[in-house]
Order: structure tokens, then C-alpha cells, then sequence
């Protein structure tokens, strides 16, 4: 649905509502009813409200009203990314396009598995060679995993510009919109498109599982609970991965001659 048409149905709802209506502690519950009528189509419902929560912004604004009642309205839609991940073809393409600041994140996450925010603000203190220890900012949960060869081998050879591992290439700290501009350009430029940063977070998983690691030792290394890891390497994943399936048999051929 197109913004066009979020404010036709707006219009045709509410179009002959008056302004003194919208100072009754009520409306709010009027407009997430309104908004739920569409909730079968979540993108539509979200797209609605936030056209809504805009034309609202305006007249607070301009002084027309003095409270908007759509503000933080939250979201029906929530994306489902667990069956996105990244091939080696993918990294492979960033890493040859990316500036030495970006590789490093993306080798950083694709060993450790950790969110943006987390690595965005991971000091070299928290990197002990072989290890990295770290507390997660979401739930709170610590972290400490062995940095994989690739990854100990370059921040080894990476210049220490600061106190953190991450910097721009100005050498100063990412801010998350600065970090996520740089990123999506080096995509770009890869030709790589519908994956995301985070989307490292769950290829992290995948890829210890097809090199054989067990559920608990995955979450031991990227943080994520038990379950979160079983979801993740539910059928999105491991029901269709070739590589995971040549692994497994070639674990039973070297128990058993039957």
C-alpha cells in the first residue's frame, strides 16, 4: 500500500473528525481499532498508522493540537529473517569491494555471531587472544567465545586506533546510522542485496552447525538461548542445506561400515 492510499482510507474514516475529539484520552483506542481492521495484512496496518501518527506530527507541530495520540504506536508486521543467510559468495563479494574497516566488521561477526549495536560498542579490552569476552547489551547475558583463527589473525594486525575495536575510517567510533550507510554502500557495490547486517548474526549459527558444532556450543558462542538456536537451524536452514547433510554422512561412514 502506497502512502496515496493510507490517506484515502484516513480521509474516508476519519475525515470529518473534529479537532476537539482528538484531546479525549479515548481516540487513541479508536485509531488502533481502526488500524487492526487491516491487521490480516500487517505492512498495510503499519503503513496506515504511520501516515496517521505523520498528518497528527504535523498539526501538533504547527499548534493545531497540543497532544499526538498516534505516537509510538508499535508495529504489527515483524520480519521473519531466519531463513536469511549469507553464502560464502556473499562474503566473498563484500569482502572484495569492502574498506578494511568493514571487513573487519564482517569477519568479527561472522566469527562471533553478536548483534551490531554489541560489536559497534565491543572495546579492545574485551579481546584477550584467543578470547572475547563480552556482556550483551539485550538480556544482559556475558558472553566468552575463542576468536576462530581468521579472525584472531586480523585483529592481530589491526591498528588499535582507539578504544574500540570498530572505528570508521576517520578512526573515530560508528555511530549506528553512519555504520549502516557504509555498510549498505560496500553491498552495494558487491551487487549483494536483501541481507542484512544481522543477518550475519544467524549465518554465524548456520555455519557452526554445518561445521558439526552441537546446539548448546553454538549458543555458548554466539549468546543466543537453546531455543532460539534450535528455531534458527529449524527447516528455514538445515532441512535443505546440502553441506549439512554431506557432513552428517560422512560422520555415520566413519562409525559404522553398514
Amino acid at each position: 500500500m502506497r502512502s496515496a492510499t493510507a490517506r484515502r482510507l484516513i480521509e474516508e474514516e476519519f475525515g470529518d473528525l473534529p479537532i476537539a475529539a482528538l484531546a479525549d484520552r479515548r481516540i487513541r483506542g479508536d485509531f488502533k481499532s481502526w488500524r487492526d481492521k487491516y491487521a490480516n495484512t500487517p505492512r498495510k496496518a503499519d503503513l496506515a498508522w504511520t501516515v496517521l501518527a505523520r498528518i497528527l506530527s504535523f498539526a501538533k507541530d504547527r499548534g493545531i493540537i497540543t497532544n499526538n495520540p498516534c505516537e509510538r504506536g508499535g508495529r504489527l508486521y515483524v520480519a521473519d529473517r531466519r531463513d536469511k543467510i549469507w553464502t560464502e559468495q556473499d562474503i566473498a563479494a563484500v569482502l572484495s569491494v569492502a574498506s578494511d574497516e568493514i571487513r573487519l566488521a564482517l569477519i568479527l561477526a561472522l566469527w562471533s555471531g553478536q548483534r551490531q549495536g554489541d560489536l559497534l560498542r565491543l572495546p579492545w579490552s574485551a579481546y584477550e587472544s584467543p578470547h572475547i569476552r563480552l556482556r550483551q547489551s539485550k538480556g544482559g547475558r556475558r558472553v566468552a567465545m575463542p576468536a576462530g583463527t581468521p579472525l584472531r589473525a586480523l585483529l592481530d594486525t589491526t591498528q588499535r586506533r582507539g578504544p574500540l575495536i570498530l572505528t570508521n575510517t576517520l578512526g573515530r567510533p560508528w555511530t549506528s546510522d553512519g555504520f549502516r550507510t557504509s555498510w549498505a554502500k560496500a553491498c552495494e557495490r558487491a551487487g549483494v542485496s536483501g541481507l542484512t547486517f544481522h543477518d550475519l548474526r544467524g549465518t554465524a549459527v548456520v555455519r557452526l552447525a554445518i561445521a558439526g558444532a552441537s546446539v548448546p556450543q553454538i549458543a555458548a558462542v554466539t549468546g543466543h538461548s537453546l531455543k532460539d538456536v534450535e528455531a534458527i537451524l529449524d527447516a528455514h536452514y538445515l532441512g535443505r542445506d546440502i553441506q549439512l547433510a554431506e557432513a552428517a554422512v560422512l560422520k555415520l561412514e566413519a562409525r559404522t561400515k553398514l
